[in-house]
């Protein structure tokens, strides 16, 4: 299996990370295990959670997901094979938010606790918390890299200015930078990304590690309708693309992922690989998950790629 390096840290991750916004919530445990055992039997090794999941749903506190991960850290004896990147500052409570010192350390003994394990490969910011220094904030890590209880730190949904004020700081303090990213990023959702803050990140070799890699399942073709979406969960994320625009990426997607004899879901995360380090995709079974993790098998060539890019063009969806 092909491992990228994460930015210029330490970690060296598969092609493909996990998703865990699912786990304790659609995903029971032991339904979980299966799909991390077999995550892992086939090469691959990154998963990614935040201690806020699942707290959107009724009767959910936040926490559930890095729980399920912890039981099965505790019971597989496999936490050596896996990269454990988890997230913090999104609202847990009263009090329970951001990026100050006092909450991060409180916070990564939380999320320490649910996932069973004395260390953190990758700690993230799951949002900017411009309420606190960066100063504060980049201190604090460096505080938790040299306690031993993190390995590497990341940032989600940080603009490329914050990101660069962020290096300028960590070179200021001498303490560890953000080595990566998670910003939306996917086929249908381009114009975040691309430009500005995919140049920063290439230019100072930040790894991407985008989310919704699969644009909220619409990239998997199974939503072609709204008569598709009843019933679905994420059927609001999914509605927007449901139009000339949308239906036209779908279309280039069945032409690529019939010459390869792959699924609109392999092509699209195998196109991401091409930009990124590697997408987030997340599945909810074990046929879900075994046919994500072919895509990392898939070969994209330069037609593919121009035809697919033509296809889900930023200017182009803007038309619409």
């Amino acid at each position: 299996m092909e491992l990228r390096r994460l930015g210029r840290s330490e970690l060296r991750i598969a092609p493909v990370v996990l998703g865990g916004n699912v786990f304790g919530w659609n995903v029971d445990q032991p339904t979980a295990n299966r799909m991390f055992d077999t995550f892992v039997d086939a090469g691959f090794n990154a998963i990614d959670t935040a201690d806020v999941y699942s707290s959107w749903i009724p009767g959910h506190v936040g926490g559930e997901s890095e729980r399920v991960i912890g039981e099965w850290l505790k019971t597989s004896g496999k936490r050596d094979k896996v990269v454990i990147m988890t997230k913090l500052g999104v609202e847990m409570g009263p009090g329970k938010k951001g990026l100050s010192r006092r909450y991060m350390h409180e916070a990564i003994e939380a999320s320490l606790s649910r996932l069973q394990t004395d260390y953190v490969d990758l700690y993230q910011s799951h949002r900017d918390d411009e309420e606190t220094s960066l100063d504060e904030t980049l201190s604090s890590y460096a505080e938790l890299i040299k306690a031993g209880k993190v390995r590497a730190i990341g940032a989600s949904n940080y603009t490329a200015a914050r990101l660069r004020e962020a290096e300028a700081v960590s070179k200021r303090l001498g303490v560890p930078r953000f080595e990566s990213l998670q910003p939306y990023y996917n086929l249908v959702e381009r114009a975040q990304f691309e430009g500005e803050l995919s140049d920063y990140c290439t230019s100072a070799e930040v790894g991407v590690i985008p989310y919704f890699g699969l644009g909220a399942g619409f990239l998997t073709g199974k939503y072609r309708s709204e008569k598709d979406l009843e019933g679905r969960a994420r059927g609001y994320h999914v509605k927007k693309y449901l139009n000339d625009w949308g239906l036209g990426v779908l279309a280039a997607l069945d032409s690529v992922a019939a010459r390869h004899k792959a699924t609109p879901a392999q092509v699209a995360l195998a196109w991401l690989m091409t930009k990124i380090a590697a997408p987030i995709a997340s599945a909810t079974s074990l046929e879900q998950l075994t046919e994500i993790l072919k895509a990392a098998e898939l070969k994209l060539d330069a037609a593919d790629i121009k035809a697919l890019e033509h296809a889900s063009a930023p200017e182009t969806a803007a038309a619409e």
